[in-house]
């Protein structure tokens, strides 16, 4: 369960409450790397390290995207949205890998013109200094925020914080390259900054692709699709299932089944059969509703 979806387990509030202060923080430490890396990388002269701080920036803009998705998607059903407003995270997602796709692109094109005219004079050393400085508070965001994603189960928030990993990596490459500037390589910045926006673009895409089959009414898993086939076909009085659909809302999983019911009993059995089956899914599984269709079987059905 995501920390933004609707949901009716009491635990819920909290959930909702960790994922925002986790968001929040993760607003300071991007506002605080931004400055810094901006500043020193025009100071210093540093391509590599001007590219890692505007992507700092994109974490900026791409934590308040979360904050405004989990403000829309905590919202309870309404008339015009009767699942929910679950979705508003998968847009969410959606407009963080087509951020993340732009600011790559112009992290390419700048790089690009830096390759063709490489600075003369090596950069500063101080580039390098706040090029591992934010190496080690990326690193620290990405393992703070991965555990608070586990802890409220959110995909959104996990998506955050391997964003936050992928900085990390991209400060990793920076301070190599102003390794190499600072020992007689001045190419080696700008290519610092051409693998950052690679791997933006990277992530911005995998990100952009994975929101839009989710829009798409995109399937879960085979193996999430068998868990909930099984807990239906364990539900006492189910004699079997078929015709199982699965599509994503959110973080959850809207679910349709035909159940095989023993024909001879009543529709009061029956029925009760299917909210039992009904509920021991949304139980047991990350699902938000379960549309159930009896189908009789034995003597007297088909």
């Amino acid at each position: 369960m995501s920390l933004f979806a609707v949901e009716s387990h009491a635990q819920d509030g909290p959930r909702h409450a960790a994922g925002r202060r986790s968001v929040w923080v993760s607003v300071v430490v991007n506002v605080a790397l931004s400055v810094a890396q901006l500043l020193a990388g025009m100071f210093s002269g540093s391509q590599g390290l001007v590219a890692d701080g505007i992507h700092s920036l994109s974490d900026l803009l791409s934590d308040f995207v979360v904050l405004l998705a989990g403000r829309h998607s905590h919202k309870a059903a309404d008339a015009d949205h009767a699942y929910g407003h679950l979705r508003y995270e998968n847009a969410a997602s959606l407009a963080l890998g087509v951020l993340l796709l732009a600011v790559g692109a112009g992290m390419l094109w700048a790089a690009f013109g830096k390759i063709q005219a490489p600075a003369a004079q090596p950069v500063h050393q101080l580039a390098l200094w706040v090029a591992l400085a934010t190496l080690a508070a990326k690193e620290g965001l990405f393992r703070y925020l991965l555990a608070v994603a586990h802890r409220v189960r959110s995909s959104l928030l996990a998506a955050n914080a391997w964003h936050a990993r992928s900085d990390a990596a991209s400060s990793l490459v920076v301070a190599l390259g102003i390794g190499g500037n600072l020992l007689g390589f001045p190419l080696l910045d700008p290519i610092a900054a051409l693998v950052v926006g690679l791997m933006v673009g990277r992530m911005g895409w995998r990100f952009f692709w994975n929101a839009l089959n989710d829009l798409m009414d995109h399937a879960v898993s085979a193996e999430e699709a068998a868990a909930i086939a099984a807990t239906l076909r364990a539900t006492p009085g189910v004699l079997g299932i078929h015709e199982l659909r699965t599509r994503r809302m959110g973080d959850m999983t809207l679910v349709d089944v035909h159940l095989e019911l023993d024909a001879r009993q009543s529709v009061a059995a029956g029925h009760r059969i299917a909210v039992l089956a009904r509920q021991r899914v949304m139980d047991a599984h990350r699902v938000l509703d379960v549309m159930t269709h009896v189908d009789p079987v034995g003597e007297e059905g088909h």
